[in-house]
């Protein structure tokens, strides 16, 4: 017979939460491409393109439960390196509807501005391709974004900021 020690039976390590995540709906919100270089009538074929890709990311809570729209928002910006002047201007606003489910409060604010958006970026990267090429450019094709970094950043930003509007005792 063995011993069970002072009969209390083993328990099971607990289970951590089951996370579910589903993909509503996707959407562009906002976008709009200016092809400075068209608007000009500049047909230099010496243009050296410099390109500049800005990120920001919102997420907000919807009336149904376990709902939240998440939209990220890209500036891609091209300049000419040998004299700074605009090439073109492309804005997206790309948003996606998700059901989440099973992530403890307190992660639910990085879990939506990282992973989120990590699931959106393919088909943000295809449509800032799509529409370069159509603009009468290469195809662009961003890099692959860090979220967790630009996650963090913004955390840091806020903390200086935070800081600094905080009076010195």
């Amino acid at each position: 017979m063995a011993e069970t020690g002072n009969g209390a039976e083993a328990q099971e390590p607990q289970q951590p939460p089951q996370i579910k995540m589903h993909v509503l709906a996707q959407f562009i919100r906002d976008m709009s491409f200016e092809n400075v270089l068209a608007q000009k009538g500049v047909t230099d074929s010496n243009v050296q393109p410099e390109i500049q890709v800005q990120v920001s990311l919102d997420a907000r809570k919807r009336t149904v439960e376990n709902q939240y729209e998440v939209i990220s928002k890209f500036k891609v910006t091209s300049k000419n390196k040998a004299d700074g002047s605009a090439i073109f201007l492309l804005e997206l606003e790309y948003g996606g509807i998700f059901r989440v489910e099973g992530v403890p409060e307190e992660q639910l604010h990085p879990y939506l501005l990282i992973e989120c958006p990590r699931m959106l970026f393919p088909f943000i990267r295809r449509i800032v391709s799509d529409v370069t090429r159509d603009g009468g450019f290469p195809p662009l094709n961003i890099d692959t974004v860090d979220f967790l970094a630009l996650y963090r950043q913004e955390l840091a930003r806020r903390a200086e900021a935070q800081k600094a509007a905080t009076p010195a005792s």
